[in-house]
């Protein structure tokens, strides 16, 4: 019998090397460890679309959408899990630090949740108008940068659960207290931005791995690509600045202990499915790439953890290959979830269960305008644009996308007259649909596309993707998979000439 309770947790930017459970040793996880030895760990596991909307928009509403746009809101035509179950009479909830969630373009990603819980100061977080006077240096290090609305909000910070990512961990686990038994059905989805920088923690756990650093704290890591080589950062700010990231994560762990300790006390593990994910992960060094810049998703970024207990199953290890849209198909099955609308998803629940040892053959992802990229569980190609990168065309109802705080100008524009009404596949809701042309400002992730830059790699044989196979037989064969998957999902006929795989 299915449970008829699910928590999901998300922790953005959660590097899968980087935890215990996954084989990490650089930095402590003793929690997410903890919860992987009663779990069905993923191995296979890959990001769709990117970056961190997308992701969410694969999680909360199953439909893959960097074919079709960028970054944004949901669409008109779609609908997000949380609508399906308050129409079902189940209650969801959602807590979440994730400033991203309530600004332009994630504006409604929250509004169908029964309830919802936002704490304030996290990254860009417009929170405070002016620092905190009686600021000390206590528990928030004085750190580099001063530019950033978060260089305010810190300063507000008193203690360690005055951070957004304990206090949103801390409310969690007391909703799970009040709530957990009371309810015979929920849905608790957890939107937990930590580890994603900035990489700032209290004592004790500031320098945690780097007690030699007398510097102000580098929290803000750089967004580049060569990023020592070109002297963006010299080795030992890298290895400060990495080191800042294990601090946040083995925070952040602490405090998803509590979580842990709370369905323990509640005995909530007997009828409730319960999901650890993440969005993507983040670069520190790894190739020499820093943050999350413009270049094909390596496993660092792609390759993401994701870990599931449910009443009665055993822990054990799934080598199928599994997407973010899997998490909102197996929530769909696990609710009894009708979607009016075309998605993309699996249920992970035959897994879970052992009725199937695969749910797909191939999985893709990629931001939109940039690579696509599929894999088939042995194989990874990222396909680029060829020739000029277009044609590309954006389908939206909602003209949003990320808002670049510290640069204004850099805003999607409006359409114009170049736009006109087409329809998403399934859907008989008229949808703006704007071509773009060489010249034309776009979305910020779309930027400078890199031409004719495909890569393709053997994972078996060559982990680390050091060796790029493009050229060889296998790429004539991942192209026909690539096409394959394309005219699955109904891509748009563009994509195809955009790719050259006409």
């Amino acid at each position: 019998m299915k449970p008829k309770k699910a928590v999901v947790v998300l922790l953005d930017s959660l590097n899968r090397h980087m935890l215990g459970c996954y084989g990490g040793e650089e930095f402590l996880t003793p929690n997410l460890d903890r919860f992987a030895a009663r779990s069905v760990k993923f191995n296979n596991h890959y990001t769709g679309s990117l970056p961190c909307m997308p992701a969410r928009h694969d999680i909360l509403v199953g439909a893959m959408d960097f074919l079709w746009r960028p970054w944004g809101s949901i669409e008109l035509w779609e609908r997000p899990i949380t609508h399906y179950l308050r129409k079902m009479g189940i209650p969801t909830h959602l807590f979440s630090d994730h400033p991203h969630l309530f600004e332009v373009g994630g504006e409604n990603y929250h509004t169908d949740f029964y309830s919802w819980e936002y704490t304030r100061g996290h990254e860009g977080d417009p929170w405070k108008t002016r620092a905190d006077t009686s600021w000390l240096g206590t528990p928030a290090l004085p750190a580099q940068g001063g530019k950033r609305h978060y260089d305010l909000n810190r300063t507000w910070f008193k203690d360690e659960l005055d951070f957004p990512g304990p206090k949103t961990m801390k409310a969690t686990a007391e909703w799970l207290a009040q709530h957990g038994k009371e309810l015979d059905s929920f849905m608790l989805f957890v939107d937990e931005f930590d580890p994603h920088e900035p990489f700032d923690t209290p004592a004790p756990w500031a320098n945690k791995y780097d007690p030699d650093w007398q510097d102000e704290l580098m929290i803000w890591p750089p967004y580049a690509v060569d990023g020592v080589k070109n002297g963006k950062l010299s080795e030992r700010e890298g290895q400060h600045i990495r080191a800042n990231y294990g601090s946040k994560l083995s925070m952040i762990d602490h405090w998803f202990g509590k979580i842990l300790d709370e369905m323990d006390n509640s005995n909530l593990w007997d009828d409730t499915l319960f999901i650890v994910c993440t969005d993507h992960g983040h670069y520190l060094g790894e190739k020499d790439i820093w943050g999350k810049p413009r270049v094909p998703q390596y496993e660092t970024m792609g390759h993401t953890p994701l870990m599931v207990a449910s009443p009665g199953i055993e822990a054990k290890e799934v080598d199928a290959l599994t997407t973010n849209v899997d998490i909102h198909a197996t929530l769909a099955d696990l609710f009894g979830v009708d979607v009016e609308y075309i998605t993309h998803g699996k249920s992970l629940l035959p897994l879970v269960y052992g009725e199937k040892t695969e749910i797909r053959q191939w999985a893709i992802g990629g931001i939109y305008g940039q690579w696509v990229q599929i894999q088939d569980g042995t194989n990874k190609y990222a396909r680029a644009p060829v020739g000029s990168g277009f044609p590309l065309s954006m389908w939206s109802n909602r003209w949003s996308t990320m808002p670049i705080p510290t640069m204004p100008s850099v805003r999607l524009p409006n359409p114009d007259k170049r736009a006109y009404l087409d329809y998403m596949p399934g859907s008989d809701i008229p949808v703006i649909r704007q071509p773009f042309q060489q010249g034309d400002l776009l979305p910020f992730w779309s930027m400078n596309p890199k031409i004719d830059n495909h890569h393709l790699y053997r994972l078996d044989l060559d982990p680390t993707e050091t060796e790029n196979r493009v050229g060889e037989k296998l790429e004539d064969n991942m192209i026909e998979l690539l096409r394959v998957a394309l005219t699955e999902m109904q891509a748009p006929k563009e994509q195809f000439e955009r790719l050259g795989i006409l």
